[in-house]
Order: structure tokens, then sequence, then C-alpha cells
């Protein structure tokens, strides 16, 4: 990179490792932390300022703040053009529709339904934190027109169900089903009962019951719009532990099943299949060696990591009329991972 061209958060890590002042400086922040730069070789296309999300929790902002001042003779430059993608929302896409989001406080499902807020949609967000969706909602005041309704629940309750389907209304245009855990990487000698039935509660059951309960509405207006999160672990073995593939693989196809059933209503059901994201979902805090060991080889060979808006850019895609004459379609959103 130019010494003309500042180094910033917003500059992609590649830029940094390929700049003769960054490169050195990113590399001893590794060197400390006993890591090589190898680790990053996934990132090279995500700003800087995404390790922070990536390290849930263990780096502070300071610290990419000391980074931006050291490249830059003591001082942060103003940020120039963010390199590398940048969202470009479509104004009106979501006008005048009803859509629910879960998960919607963090990660994915925030991106997403920011998004669809942005460009016109009535978002019903929905997540287990009240407090961070109260946070979300005021993230969003003043910048959009539409409206925002939060519900804080446990989707894999009826109860919750039943108020989600309440606070959106006799109109339901869309549905995202973004909420899901991981499990500890477990192989299934070593999966326990309680790991099992979360996962597949959560991942699984949740998305059914909602789906379920958000249908007739669907149906009765001869239209509608369904995407579920599967996973690369949902086309392969080899992505993640025993509780988690087998959820995501359900995933596909209660999708595929819903998209046969529903399509002569008007209602389109598809899913997207994530690789690596950089949300810093946190892990259960004991995962499996065995299952980690053997996954580490092939989880190293994953191209990039997405940010959570490029997700959410293939979920409203399909989500909207942008997706007409797609249904059943489990789309790849991963670097093309799922080609190796």
């Amino acid at each position: 990179m130019s010494q003309k061209t500042p180094l910033t958060a917003s500059s992609i890590i590649g830029a940094w490792l390929d700049s003769e002042v960054g490169g050195p400086l990113v590399r001893g922040l590794l060197a400390a932390s006993g890591a090589g730069e190898e680790t990053l070789a996934p990132l090279r296309g995500l700003p800087l300022l995404q390790l922070i999300a990536l390290s849930q929790g263990q780096m502070p902002q300071s610290v990419v703040d000391d980074l931006v001042r050291a490249a830059n003779g003591g001082v942060i430059p103003e940020e120039a053009a963010p390199t590398g993608w940048v969202e470009k929302t479509t104004p009106g896409r979501f006008s005048g529709k009803t859509v629910i989001v879960t998960g919607a406080a963090s990660g994915i499902g925030r991106a997403t339904a920011a998004r669809i807020a942005r460009e016109g949609g009535r978002v019903v967000a929905v997540d287990i934190s009240a407090d961070k969706l109260t946070e979300f909602a005021a993230s969003l005041e003043g910048h959009i027109e539409a409206e925002i309704v939060t519900v804080a629940g446990d989707i894999t309750t009826q109860e919750s169900v039943d108020a989600i389907v309440a606070a959106a209304g006799d109109r339901i245009d869309a549905l995202a089903n973004v909420a899901g855990i991981n499990d500890d990487f477990s192989p299934l000698h070593e999966t326990t009962d309680a790991m099992w039935d979360r996962v597949l509660a959560v991942n699984v059951t949740g998305a059914f019951r909602l789906t379920r309960a958000v249908l007739p509405a669907m149906i009765a207006a001869g239209a509608g719009s369904i995407v579920n999160i599967a996973s690369e672990a949902g086309l392969r073995g080899s992505a993640s532990g025993n509780a988690y593939t087998t959820s995501k693989h359900a995933v596909i196809g209660m999708t595929k099943s819903a998209a046969f059933m529903y399509g002569p209503n008007g209602v389109r059901v598809n899913a997207v299949a994530p690789g690596g994201v950089a949300t810093g979902i946190p892990f259960p805090p004991h995962v499996s060696e065995a299952g980690q060991a053997r996954l580490q080889p092939f989880q190293a060979s994953i191209p990039t990591l997405a940010t959570a808006e490029q997700l959410a850019a293939s979920i409203t895609f399909l989500l909207s009329d942008d997706g007409v004459n797609l249904n059943g379609v489990v789309l790849s959103s991963d670097g093309g991972w799922s080609v190796q």
C-alpha cells in the first residue's frame, strides 16, 4: 500500500499486512498473543475493525486505535472511503411489508433486521435478550421511517411464538429464521443429551414452530417469503460438531419440504448456508478436544470470512421480491468454501 494512503480501522486486514508500516505492527500484535500471520488468512478482505467482534471481548477498541496511531505518526487520520465490499441498500424494497427476524439483536440477525428497516420494511425484531433488542431499536431511531417492533422471548416456547405472531398482526409478508446456537464440536459419542436437546430446540424446533405459525397468514394472502439459516455444516460433515451438523441438515430438509408443499400457495421458502462469518458468536465454555482436533484441518481451508452485513445481503435478496422464481434454493453464501 502506498504510504500516501493512511491505514485506518476501516482499511482491510490484507492492506495492513502488505504495508511496510502496518505489517510489522499487526504481526507484533499476533506474536504477543501467541498467534501467527496464517490465522488472518481468511480475514484479509475484512476491515481491521472487525477483529473487535471476532475477539469476543478480548480485544478492546483501544487496541485498534493504538495500531492506527502507530501506523500514522501518533495520530488517527480521517477515514478515507472504505476499501473492499460496501453495503448498498435498495430504498423501498420492503416498503409496506411486515418482516419477522429472529436473532435480531446481534450478528447476522441484527444486520438483516437493520437492512430491512433501512429498506422500508416494518420489522418484528425477535431475540432472547430484551436489553440488546432495546439497544438495537435505539440505534435505528432517527435513521429510518419504518416501525421496529421488538419481542423478547425464547422461540423454542409456544408462548413466545404466539407473542411474535400477535406482534406482527394480521399481515406477515416474510420471515427470516436467523436465531441459532453453536454446539461444542463434540463427535456423536461425546454429545450430551443437554447439548443435543438445546441445539436442536433452537436451530430446528424454534424455526419449525414459528414457520408453522406464520404460514396461515401467508397462505391466506397467496404470497410470502421465508428464509431459513442453514450452514456449511448442513452441506458437509466436516464443518462442526454432531448436534450442530444434524440441526443444519434438518433445516435444509425442512426448507425443501416446505418449498414443495407451499409453492403452489405463492409462498417461497429458501435457505442461506453461511460459511465462516465474522460475528464472534460464542461457543460453549468447554469445546470437545477430540472434535476440535478432527475438524481443525478442514476448517483451515475456509477461503474467507464474511461479515454479518454480507450475509444479510444474501438473506434479504432471497427474502425480497428480487428472489422471485426462487423456491427451495439453498444458497451457499460461503466465499466458495462449498466448492472445495
